[in-house]
């Protein structure tokens, strides 16, 4: 992988973003999260991982701000399609010593419950709601809201990908009870009109070639080929949590295909265009290698315009052009910053102020 630095986004509905900014936090590699499952109306179970409060959380005082690096806040991650919550680790280690960090299997994924209906904007949005209020993560948000300041522990949610779009329309559900949304790589493209195909040739398009599925060995020979420099255990964490080993030694993806198809049938109903300039709590946006015709990151600077023309905040963002979708693998530093940034919107967080960015041409 090469260019791992990003290049900050500026431009008009952008504030400039500094991803490499504060220093790379230390990873826990002794934490090991506690497994929950939240219950849903239909007994509908939704499994993910708590990685803990801080252990030594100072006290919040209502109506104070926060310091920055050091934020206390509640963390919800999402990952992104076909994956698990192990696909955060390397996130979670490093905010946990900060934050209270919690990453959900999505319906139909990983250890989470696969009916067979509720692959939906409004259901998806709801599950993500009852694994923060499970964790207790929404526990504070009301102390944010009293006169005087941000007081208690700001809510950020963070998706990838497929998780990003959830994560979107999670955080305009949540309405002034989110402080942040962190989109990885996602979240902000129009997929059906930018791939011009349906659901059913999309899903062909990105299925796993047969000999990649014909043993364990060959899926993590093909997993560790990405990027060799950030393959280990972590990773072959979350490579194994994708996929179930079949009595003859073949695999097959943990996702059941009808749960795979819901969850990119609702994809295709995801509107950035109106969802994103609805979305009252600020937007931290990263994003990998484009496409040839330049279309993500067109959509990127879309969606940044289109919030400015309605008066929201602008958006916080760097793009790596040298890097894959994975950045919570390639990048993890960034991604904390990302998070952070998210969490503590006074302007001198990150960069310049809004109207420094908005002066600013690319």
């Amino acid at each position: 992988m090469k260019l791992t630095h990003g290049l900050p986004l500026i431009g008009p509905g952008f504030r400039a973003f500094d991803p490499d900014a504060g220093g790379a936090p230390v990873p826990d590699l002794a934490a090991e999260p506690e497994g929950f499952m939240v219950a849903l109306d239909g007994a509908v179970r939704i499994h993910f991982l708590d990685w803990g409060v801080p252990p030594e959380t100072p006290d919040i005082v209502p109506g104070a701000v926060s310091p920055g690096p050091d934020i206390v806040s509640a963390i919800l991650l999402i990952h992104g399609l076909a994956q698990t919550a192990w696909s955060w680790a390397p996130i979670a280690r490093r905010l946990r010593s900060g934050a209270h960090v919690v990453a959900m299997d999505l319906r139909g994924h990983g250890l989470s419950d696969a009916p067979t209906d509720g692959y939906d904007p409004d259901q998806l949005a709801e599950d993500a709601i009852a694994v923060a209020e499970g964790a207790g993560l929404l526990a504070f948000v009301d102390e944010r809201r009293l006169p005087g300041g941000r007081g208690g522990r700001p809510f950020v949610v963070a998706g990838h990908g497929y998780g990003a779009v959830v994560a979107a329309w999670t955080a305009n559900a949540l309405g002034d009870r989110c402080a942040g949304l962190v989109l990885v790589d996602g979240g902000w493209t129009d997929v059906p009109a930018a791939t011009g195909m349906t659901p059913d040739e999309w899903l062909a398009a990105i299925a796993e070639p047969p000999e990649v599925l014909g043993s364990m060995a060959a899926w993590l020979a093909d997993r560790e080929a990405f990027d060799p420099a950030t393959w280990g255990a972590e990773q072959e964490r979350a490579a194994r949590a994708e996929v179930v080993e079949t009595a003859a030694g073949r695999l097959k993806l943990a996702i059941h295909h009808h749960a795979l198809a819901a969850s990119v049938g609702a994809l295709w109903t995801y509107e950035p265009a109106s969802v994103l300039p609805a979305v009252e709590a600020e937007i931290v946006a990263l994003a990998a290698r484009d496409d040839d015709a330049g279309r993500h990151l067109e959509a990127l600077r879309a969606i940044a315009a289109a919030r400015a023309a309605v008066g929201r905040a602008p958006i916080r963002a760097a793009s790596f052009p040298g890097l894959g979708h994975n950045l919570m693998r390639y990048v993890p530093d960034a991604v904390v910053a990302a998070i952070r940034a998210a969490a503590d919107p006074r302007p001198d967080a990150a960069g310049p102020r809004p109207d420094a960015a908005a002066d600013a041409s690319g």
